[in-house]
């Protein structure tokens, strides 16, 4: 199916951190998808709508009723991924989180737009007690997605089939976001799913990886902690986001790419 607009729901992933910077904003896997949907259908517009660090029932509340004001039936393509920032928080209340989820999606799809969900990834290649635990959570949200996406049809883009995505050099510096070969890869698995033009390469494995000395992983984990973790520690301390202040890169569809008036 050719969609003729497209509205991108959530928090950084869909944002685009840490993308290539483009116009000022980080590019991200959804405008990569929205250049090729553009090229399929004349007047195609494109809202993105997420921005960083934002919880689950914040992008509902704020989010949601804005792109389903836009739907014109199922050729608006509507993606949502919510709830990665809540399953990462220690006070995470699944019994909260998941029904609001699924609530949110059924939302979506009485809107009339065609709806896209999104998996996490389960496990990456960490280990210990922590990664544990965050394997186990990440799980049981994606069972959720799944659920609530086959109950009302939605397309499922599960980041868990193919198992080298996990490859840390999909991320940027901060071990949290992707960096531009992660998005563009994302960006490719989307438009498959789409059964849109797309580049096969996104399925092949990155080649095997020399040792990292142990000197060298003593620097980076100190330079990560210094540089990413603690800052969010701080702002996690203090109720901060780093989404606070920050709105969306396009807040309403506009013709696209920019300037294709």
């Amino acid at each position: 199916m050719l969609f003729n607009r497209y509205i991108a729901c959530g928090d950084s992933f869909t944002e685009g951190m840490a993308d290539e910077v483009v116009r000022g904003h980080f590019r991200g896997w959804a405008d990569r998808v929205a250049d090729v949907m553009a090229e399929q259908v004349e007047g195609f517009t494109y809202a993105n709508l997420a921005i960083r660090g934002k919880l689950v029932h914040q992008v509902i509340e704020n989010q949601i009723p804005i792109a389903i004001s836009f739907v014109t039936g199922p050729e608006t393509l509507i993606s949502f991924h919510a709830g990665a920032n809540d399953v990462l928080r220690p006070n995470y209340k699944p019994e909260l989180v998941l029904p609001a989820y699924k609530k949110a999606v059924r939302t979506i799809a009485e809107s009339g737009a065609t709806v896209m969900l999104f998996t996490v990834l389960e496990r990456t290649d960490g280990s210990g007690k922590s990664a544990e635990i965050w394997a186990q959570r990440f799980s049981q949200f994606n069972e959720n997605v799944r659920s609530i996406g086959k109950e009302v049809g939605a397309i499922i883009a599960d980041a868990n089939e193919e198992g080298f995505l996990s490859d840390r050099r999909f991320l940027a510096e901060d071990r949290l976001h992707l960096n531009p070969i992660g998005h563009d890869r994302v960006a490719q698995a989307v438009l498959e799913k789409l059964e849109l033009p797309f580049s096969a390469e996104w399925r092949i494995p990155l080649p095997p990886r020399a040792p990292t000395p142990w000197h060298t992983r003593v620097y980076q984990n100190f330079r990560w902690f210094v540089t990413f973790l603690a800052p969010w520690m701080w702002r996690r301390l203090r109720g901060k986001s780093s989404g606070d202040g920050r709105s969306a890169k396009q807040s309403a569809p506009i013709h696209w790419p920019i300037g294709n008036e």
